[in-house]
């Protein structure tokens, strides 16, 4: 992969991941959804994101499933533990649990998945102490704010945070406005989930953009690569599309060699304009 992001912790990860919601849900798509994830690691997509609650873990074992035939150091596996899960009591079985059904013995990122009951010192507690057992080698947040990046900075260790994972693609940009400007400053990496707006209700006509198609046919390329380009543009964003077709893969791992030009930003900006105030946290 060209596109690399440096996280704060030294670690260069490829900026274009796998993400796998809705993937291993269905005994009659697994195959090509392991066929889909083994050629995007093939393809140097490498970061692979999951989450207990997708499939109520069975998109943790399919993961488990795909990547048995690689060596462990090539791959860089993320997971998320459930707000019912995120204390002092269930965290730590979570993680086993998650562990297990991947067949691995630590995580490289282990996030916390949204917000819940648990006070966020204690789950903040839990997760350096999984640090410090080795049992993950990194943290981060999902479907955090401003407010709430400030609330954890503001506790003892919170500032160990690596990456906050939320929504982002061109059609939902909200968090440019002040999160994104907060996180750079401090080296919060960002990892974007559905970058192609795969949940739906939030795609704001970006596939039948008229801009978006100029600029794939410009670059000789699809309007999802585009996409894909527009996502990992700074050099901080890791966007983690879903495939569950060898094919799709193959055609997200493509958008790594698309470098779009001041022409082609400007474009987009004018079809799906930056925020002008703030925004609620898009979440799906």
């Amino acid at each position: 992969m060209k596109h690399m992001v440096k996280l704060s912790n030294g670690v260069s990860v490829p900026a274009l991941g796998q993400g796998t919601w809705f993937i291993g849900d269905r005994a009659g798509t697994r195959k090509d959804e392991i066929e889909a994830l083994r050629t995007g690691i093939e393809a140097g997509m490498t970061l692979i994101d999951t989450a207990e609650m997708y499939g109520s873990g069975r998109s943790e074992s399919l993961v488990g499933e795909a990547i048995a035939p690689y060596g462990r150091e090539e791959l860089f596996l993320v997971s998320k533990v459930l707000p019912g899960n995120a204390n002092r009591r269930n965290m730590e079985k979570a993680l086993d649990a998650s562990m297990k059904r991947m067949g691995v013995e630590y995580l490289d990122l282990y996030l916390y998945h949204w917000r819940g009951a648990t006070p966020l010192p204690e789950t903040v507690e839990c997760l350096i102490k999984l640090k410090e057992k080795g049992k993950i080698r990194e943290w981060g947040v999902s479907n955090f704010d401003i407010d709430d990046m400030e609330e954890l900075f503001g506790i003892d260790g919170g500032n160990g945070c690596l990456v906050n994972q939320d929504l982002y693609h061109a059609a939902s940009r909200g968090i440019e406005w002040n999160l994104l400007p907060w996180m750079r400053e401090r080296k919060v990496a960002l990892m974007a989930y559905c970058p192609l707006a795969q949940a739906g209700s939030l795609r704001d006509g970006l596939f039948a953009s008229k801009a978006l198609e100029e600029i794939a046919k410009k670059h000789g390329c699809s309007l999802t690569q585009v996409l894909l380009a527009w996502d990992i543009r700074d050099g901080n964003t890791i966007a983690i599309p879903k495939a569950g077709r060898k094919e799709h893969s193959l055609l997200n791992a493509g958008a790594d060699e698309i470098l779009l030009d001041e022409e082609d930003l400007a474009k987009i900006d004018e079809a799906f304009a930056p925020p002008a105030r703030k925004m609620p946290l898009d979440v799906q």
